[in-house]
C-alpha cells in the first residue's frame, strides 16, 4: 500500500518511495517504557519505504519494505544510499521506536539511543536510517531531541535543528530564540551522533544553512525582547528593533567561531543563499536588500556590498559564479504605513560581479497583485536549465483589467499553468510560451476559475520535449517548435473517479493524442 506517497527516488533500475501510514499496535514490555502509562492499543504513525526493481519498466517488482516508527520528515540520495529521518513524538506514554523490515519488528531500546544536553519544552525520538538500495542493507541512528524540523545534509554529515524561543509564557536561561544543531555524521551505512551546538535566532529554510571546508554556515532571525518592571519576559511586537538577522560560522564541533549580527534592523530573512566563500542574503519589510556576504575568513564575515530594489526574493538560485536569478515578488510601498502592498511575481538576475555594487540586470514582473507561484514556496516547482537558456515556473496568474489605481488592489484570476522562458545574460527574459492543464471543455462547463488539480506542480525535460505535470494529467511539449507544440497528453483519473480494473491491474489513465 503506497497510497500516501511524499517522495521518490529512481537510481539506475532502482525506485524509492517513502509514505508516513498509522498502524494499530498493542504493546508489551518491549516496546513500553511505562507499561502502566502505556495505552494497551497505539495508532502509531509509521514511516515506510519500498524499493522496487524497475530493470523491466513496464513490470516493477516489489524488492524490500522498510518501516520505522514515526512520521516522514525528509530524505536524501547520496549514491546507492539512501537516508531517511522520522520523527516520533514523545507523550506520557513513552513508546519505544521500532525498526520493521520485511515485517520482522526490532525495538530500539533506552540504551540505544543518543542524547544531548539541549532542554526543550517537548521531545521525540528522531530516527536516521541509512539505506543500501542495492542489496537492502540497513543502520539506524536514533537521538532524544526536541522538535526537529529542517535539516541540510552534506556528503558527510546530516545536521538536524530545532527551534526554541522564549516569551511571557515561557521560561528560558536567556532572554531570546535559538536554534539548536544536531551533527550526525554519515559514510555509507555507518551513522551516529557527533556534535551539537546553538545559535541565537531562527532559520528560513534548507538553504539557511551550508557546509563548506570542514564549517557550517547558518543564517538566522532573531527577534528581541524587553523586561516589565515586575521582571518578566514580553515580546516586542512591530518594534523597528525587534528583529534582526544574522549570519553564524561554527567549527566541525558546532562552536561558534565567527559572527555577524545586526543586518538590517527591523526586517526579516525572506532567502538566503551559500555559494562557497561567499553567502547571500535576501531581507524585507518594504523594499528588498540584497547582501552579499564574504565567509573568506570564516572567523570575520563580513558585509561586501549591498543592493536595494522594490520586492524580495523568496528562492535564490545560482545562474553562475557571479549571477543569481531570484524569484519572489513585486511590491509597491503602502501610502500610509510603514509596510508595502505585494503585487505580481517577480523574476530577477542579479549581477554581483562587483562585490560591493551588486546590479539588477533583468527582470520580469507576471501580473498582478493575487498572482502566486508554487516555486515561491518550492524550490522543486523550479526548473532552470543554463545550456539551454531554459526556466520554467508555475504560474497562478491574476491581472488588473483596467486601471490600477492601488497597490492594495487584487486581479482577477485569468490563467493557471506554467510559464516558459529563454533565459540568458544579454536579453534576460523572454516568454517562450504558455502552458495549460485546462482543457477548453472543462473551461467551458464551468468557468475560467481556478482549479487545484489542473494546477502545473512539476516540469521536467527530456532531449527536446518539456514534460508537465499537474494531479489531473502529463503533458509533453516540443521545446523546439515556435509555439512549444503539444506532443502527448496522459489523463490522470482521481480516487473519486472511475476506476477500472484489467487482470487485477488498476488502471489509473489514458494515453491520448
Amino acid at each position: 500500500n503506497i497510497s500516501n506517497v511524499q517522495e521518490i527516488f529512481v537510481n539506475n533500475d532502482k525506485l524509492v518511495t517513502f509514505s508516513t501510514d498509522y498502524v494499530l499496535h498493542t504493546f508489551d514490555t518491549s516496546r513500553c517504557g511505562n507499561l502502566q502509562k502505556c495505552a494497551p492499543n497505539y495508532n502509531e504513525p509509521l514511516t515506510k519505504i519500498i524499493i522496487y526493481d524497475i530493470s523491466d519498466r513496464e513490470l516493477p517488482k516489489l524488492e524490500k519494505e522498510i518501516s520505522v516508527s514515526g512520521s516522514y520528515l525528509d530524505s536524501r540520495m547520496i549514491g546507492d544510499y539512501v537516508y531517511v529521518i522520522a520523527n516520533q513524538y514523545i507523550y506520557d506514554d513513552i513508546v519505544y521506536p521500532a525498526l520493521y523490515e520485511d515485517g520482522v519488528e526490532k525495538v530500539i531500546q533506552a540504551e540505544d539511543i543518543s542524547y544531548s544536553d539541549i532542554k526543550d519544552y517537548s521531545y521525540q525520538f528522531t530516527t536516521i536510517l541509512g539505506i543500501d538500495i542495492d542489496d537492502g542493507e540497513i543502520s539506524s541512528e536514533t537521538t532524544l531531541t526536541g522538535a526537529t524540523s529542517n535539516i541540510y545534509v552534506s556528503q558527510d554529515n546530516i545536521y538536524l535543528t530545532q527551534y526554541k524561543y522564549g516569551g511571557w509564557y515561557r521560561t528560558m536561561e536567556e532572554n531570546e530564540e535559538k536554534t539548536y544543531i544536531q551533527k550526525i555524521s554519515i559514510d555509507k551505512l555507518d551513522i551516529k551522533s557527533v556534535a551539537d551546538g546553538e545559535v541565537p535566532g531562527n532559520i528560513l529554510n534548507q538553504f539557511s544553512m551550508d557546509e563548506y571546508d570542514e564549517h557550517f554556515r547558518i543564517a538566522t532571525t532573531s527577534r528581541t525582547t524587553i523586561q516589565n518592571n515586575d521582571n518578566s519576559l514580553k515580546k516586542e511586537i512591530a518594534s523597528s528593533s525587534s528583529t534582526q538577522n544574522n549570519v553564524y560560522v561554527l567549527d566541525k564541533n558546532l562552536d561558534v567561531v565567527g559572527e555577524l549580527e545586526g543586518l538590517a534592523p527591523g526586517e526579516n530573512i525572506y532567502s538566503v543563499r551559500f555559494m562557497g566563500e561567499k553567502a547571500y542574503v535576501v531581507t524585507f519589510k518594504k523594499v528588498d536588500p540584497l547582501f552579499v556576504i564574504s565567509l573568506e575568513d570564516p572567523e570575520n564575515p563580513k558585509v561586501l556590498g549591498k543592493l536595494k530594489i522594490p520586492g524580495y526574493s523568496d528562492y535564490l538560485h545560482p545562474y553562475d559564479e557571479n549571477h543569481i536569478i531570484g524569484i519572489g515578488k513585486d511590491t509597491e510601498e503602502a501610502e500610509y504605513g510603514d509596510f508595502a502592498w505585494y503585487q505580481g511575481v517577480k523574476i530577477a538576475i542579479f549581477d554581483v560581479t562587483d562585490v560591493e555594487n551588486p546590479i539588477e540586470m533583468h527582470k520580469v514582473i507576471i501580473g498582478d497583485r493575487g498572482t502566486q507561484s508554487e516555486a515561491l514556496n518550492d524550490h522543486k516547482a523550479f526548473l532552470f536549465d543554463r545550456e539551454k537558456e531554459l526556466l520554467v515556473i508555475p504560474i497562478q496568474l491574476y491581472e488588473i483589467l483596467g486601471e490600477k489605481t492601488e497597490g492594495s488592489r487584487y486581479g482577477e484570476f485569468t490563467f493557471q499553468g506554467a510559464h516558459v522562458y529563454n533565459i540568458n545574460l544579454d536579453d534576460g527574459f523572454n516568454l517562450k510560451g504558455r502552458i495549460t492543464h485546462v482543457t477548453p471543455e472543462e473551461e467551458l462547463k464551468a468557468g475560467y476559475y481556478y482549479d487545484y488539480n489542473s494546477q502545473i506542480r512539476r516540469s521536467l525535460y527530456m532531449d527536446e520535449t518539456l514534460y508537465t505535470i499537474s494531479n489531473n494529467r502529463i503533458k509533453a511539449n516540443d521545446l523546439d517548435s515556435e509555439n512549444l507544440e503539444e506532443i502527448k497528453n496522459i489523463e490522470l483519473l482521481h480516487e473519486e473517479q472511475k476506476y477500472y480494473v484489467d487482470e487485477g491491474i488498476a488502471s489509473r489513465g489514458v494515453l491520448s493524442e
